[in-house]
């Protein structure tokens, strides 16, 4: 059977036996069984219509689990209505529903952001999680598989619907809850590097902001200011994205090429 891109291949009990990420990838999933010998094995020259045969051998059984994890180069990450969708549309041409209430996207959005001639890359707008996704609380792990496959993460803070009560316990409170459900998924989602963003600037006082920006950095988080409405602080993360994205794709190539060493060692 064809598989999509990104497909993996579990047992029921979880173990992941083929993790199928190439173009054009074959995996035996089940052997077929000994092919049995029909009558025109039996024929002789006096009997030419023999009513002998043979039954084949069985083939293997099994029940196997088939996943996509939709393959991204970098995610959006983010509490439910933290603009997610409006950062992808302003990032690339792709028109992902955007709406005043949570939980407007129900599936992961993809677009191409174009930083240069020669180099683009897949960001994905990942449905936004609440607090116990790990466990399945909302659109719990159809949020979390697909963020394994991502070389990266862009983690975007929203303040609070409240404007008023933007302050930095908030946007810290909703940083580590994010953080912590990736790291109760698996250790995997927890190492991912991450571009963390302050946005809906257009809606907090600029004082604010800054201020709630320095005590990010204090505690050794490095966080941009913006706002996807007005564009204000994008060509910065726009650069930021360029940044890991080189980082990650090189580090691709080094495991590719290890990988290659081992298996064709001098």
């Amino acid at each position: 059977i064809s598989v999509p891109q990104g497909t993996t291949v579990s047992t029921d009990e979880g173990e992941v036996l083929i993790d199928l990420v190439e173009p054009d990838q074959l995996w035996m999933a089940a052997q077929g069984g000994r092919g049995g010998r029909g009558n025109q094995h039996f024929a002789t020259s006096t009997n030419k219509a023999p009513r002998r045969w043979e039954y084949g051998g069985d083939g293997e059984h099994k029940t196997l689990i088939l996943e996509l994890k939709m393959i991204a180069d970098v995610g959006l990450v983010g509490l439910p209505n933290a603009g997610k969708s409006t950062l992808l549309g302003r990032l690339t041409k792709a028109n992902p529903k955007i709406a005043s209430y949570p939980f407007t996207t129900i599936h992961p959005n993809l677009g191409v952001l174009q930083l240069d001639d020669n180099t683009r890359c897949v960001v994905a707008d990942i449905p936004g999680l609440i607090e116990g996704a790990h466990q399945g609380a909302g659109l719990g792990h159809q949020f979390l598989r697909h963020v394994e496959r991502t070389g990266f993460l862009v983690h975007l803070v929203a303040p609070a619907e409240d404007v008023e009560l933007a302050d930095f316990d908030h946007f810290w409170y909703s940083y580590e809850l994010v953080n912590s459900e990736l790291a109760a998924y698996t250790e995997r989602l927890a190492a991912k590097e991450q571009i963390v963003c302050l946005t809906k600037a257009d809606l907090v006082p600029e004082e604010q902001l800054i201020e709630i920006q320095t005590e990010f950095k204090s505690r050794g988080v490095e966080a941009f200011v913006i706002s996807s409405e007005t564009g204000q602080g994008i060509s910065e993360v726009v650069d930021a994205i360029k940044v890991h994205l080189q980082e990650h794709r090189q580090r691709l190539a080094t495991e590719d090429a290890t990988a290659d060493d081992n298996i064709w060692p001098d």
